[in-house]
């Protein structure tokens, strides 16, 4: 069975008030993408990386990540205007024979191989999985300022990444999206729209997604105690 994984890293960052896009911003001196593409490229259950990445960052991601660091399965692709294109472009540009494709946000440097594994198998049986943890905080439901409701926080969930879907069942839901003209929050959502059950497993609290400054210091604190499986 071919497996293979789409890495999204085509944002700019914008919250984190720097003119260089996130995923290249350094931890210890390496840039995040490093630490995610590391783990994801030590796994021999995956055959082939696609790497998604703006157009603009193209030529710096070919400098800065993929030859100092000689990734071997890492194929470069250019993103599209949204999230959603450019893990569209990815899956595109996945071999024919894939069977399984995993799609992970390339600023979660801290995903672990279980997590990673766990997702793969889980999808050989449900066809589409997503990662995510159950929420430690009461949620609200807000409007005009004011509560509407408070959901149940025992069925309330965190989506994380990976999600890893059958690659026949994601290329389809996201070509049906873009016949529909609608772009969701993750891709587990464009399964759902298919009527598609898409399976939970449980990801981890340190699988963060490093959007602001103040995530830069938990990732610095998580290096510091060691949490990631990729090589040091």
């Amino acid at each position: 069975m071919k497996v293979a994984a789409v890495i999204a890293a085509g944002g700019r960052g914008r919250r984190m008030n720097s003119t260089l896009s996130k995923q290249f911003l350094r931890l210890r001196g390496r840039p995040i993408l490093y630490y995610t593409l590391n783990t994801f490229e030590s796994l021999q259950e995956i055959e082939e990386i696609i790497l998604v990445v703006g157009p603009s960052d193209m030529d710096y991601a070919q400098r800065e990540v993929l030859q100092p660091y000689r990734f071997r399965k890492v194929k470069l692709v250019e993103g599209g205007k949204e999230r959603q294109d450019s893990v569209y472009n990815g899956l595109r540009s996945c071999s024919p024979q894939t069977d399984i494709v995993v799609i992970h946000d390339g600023v979660r440097p801290f995903v672990t191989k279980k997590i990673i594994l766990a997702s793969i198998e889980a999808a050989k049986k449900y066809r589409a999985v997503g990662v995510g943890v159950p929420v430690k905080d009461t949620i609200k439901v807000v409007d005009g300022g004011f509560i509407l409701n408070t959901p149940d926080r025992s069925t309330l969930w965190a989506i994380q990444t990976p999600q890893t879907f059958e690659y026949s069942l994601i290329l389809r839901a996201h070509e049906e999206a873009r016949k529909a003209g609608f772009y969701g929050t993750d891709d587990t959502v464009l399964v759902e729209r298919l009527g598609f059950p898409v399976r939970m497993i449980e990801g981890a609290y340190e699988n963060i997604k490093i959007t602001t400054p103040e995530d830069m210091l938990v990732a610095e604190a998580f290096l510091n105690m060691g949490y990631g499986d990729f090589k040091r």
